[in-house]
């Protein structure tokens, strides 16, 4: 590992970045409002509130969202306090917002939860519930990379330095004994950070070998070509771990704890639907993103896609530690203090009254 003053050299340059905190699937930094949320008649406010502004990802790792909205469970949950949205293409502009009040409550990836938290020094946010877990892979060009020990010299992409998925990256290397510097990428492995929108066309250009990346752009590469050679989900126990949670500013969920309960209780709800049904809520995630995106997964990509994600109300909180210590021994990350990133109180209120296992928060939650 490397000392604590080079860690902090490196953690400075990384900081200068925005806020280094690029969502598991982020595609860029808009936000919208879709003003679509409906009211039920007779129905009464929670906590005295005109609104609740849910944030999430047009990404089928943010589904539990996705289906919510779609579906209508958060806006049935929150009575006539009316759910309103905004969906973002990156991390940065997620934590911008909770922070700046412009969003209540988001699903977001673990590396944003754990550099924004760090990055306010434990006073911004709290992780309140997990979302999904899995949905990342190694795709490669099956004609250069036959097997994992090809990916030694080759160009592989990962959404942005210092993401979920470039620390999962620069871990796995690492364990294969390889070197590769973390801050430029070079080494055994090029590293090369390249936004996932614009992967799949580096991929057929040959400008990239192969990419370690979120649903739905796995899926793009392999409709392209590619060949799956590794699932991330493979290398933890039990196949799983964080790629989405929810988050809340610790200010919201001081004031204004029914409204999060709400939408936990529609977070719960909408997962035990779409596990229950599981082509429909596939339909029901897809006719959202073609609502917020103008533009619906072909079906070659969707497919392959939902099924690599599990949904579930378990934020996988020690995979959450283990992707903090990740980054910590890439040199990408000062050992990050996360003692209260999670407070499980309100989710795990709902999950027994719903007669479902409560869900722990691996020693990291508020005392």
């Amino acid at each position: 590992m490397p000392a604590p003053s080079a860690l902090r050299r490196t953690f400075a340059v990384i900081a200068a970045l925005p806020l280094l905190t690029l969502a598991a699937c982020g595609y860029g930094s808009d936000a919208k409002d879709d003003g679509t949320a409906k009211v039920a008649a007779g129905a009464k406010k929670i906590d005295g509130l005109d609104s609740v502004k849910i944030g999430y990802f047009g990404n089928l790792t943010h589904a539990t969202a996705l289906v919510a909205n779609q579906k209508g469970f958060f806006q049935k949950e929150l009575g006539a306090t009316k759910a309103s949205y905004a969906t973002f293409n990156a991390g940065p502009s997620e934590i911008e917002a909770l922070n700046s009040g412009s969003i209540d409550i988001g699903w977001i990836g673990p590396s944003p939860a754990i550099n924004g938290y760090t990055k306010s020094k434990g006073t911004n946010l709290r992780i309140i519930g997990g979302s999904a877990s899995g949905g990342v892979k190694l795709v490669v060009n099956p004609k250069k990379i036959k097997s994992l020990k090809d990916v030694k010299g080759k160009k592989i992409a990962t959404p942005q330095l210092g993401n979920t998925q470039d620390v999962a990256f620069l871990n796995w290397i690492s364990e294969q004994g390889w070197k590769v510097d973390a801050e430029s990428g070079a080494g055994d492995v090029s590293v090369v950070r390249t936004d996932n929108k614009v992967t799949p066309d580096a991929y057929k250009s040959g400008s990239i070998d192969g990419a370690w990346v979120p649903e739905p752009t796995a899926s793009k590469l392999v409709a392209e070509g590619g060949k799956v050679l590794l699932d991330e989900a493979d290398l933890w126990p039990d196949k799983k771990f964080v790629i989405t949670n929810i988050i809340v500013s610790q200010k919201f969920l001081k004031e204004h704890p029914k409204a999060v309960e709400a939408v936990l209780k529609a977070s719960v709800e909408t997962n035990k639907w779409i596990n229950a049904n599981p082509d429909e809520a596939k339909a029901a995630a897809n006719k959202q993103l073609e609502a917020d995106s103008g533009k619906a997964l072909p079906t070659d990509v969707l497919d392959p896609a939902w099924k690599s994600i599990q949904f579930t109300n378990d934020p996988l909180a020690s995979t959450l530690n283990t992707e903090a210590e990740h980054a910590v021994k890439a040199g990408l990350l000062e050992d990050p203090l996360l003692d209260g990133i999670y407070d499980l109180t309100l989710l795990n209120k709902v999950l027994k009254a719903d007669g479902e296992s409560t869900v722990d928060d691996a020693g990291l939650g508020v005392k």
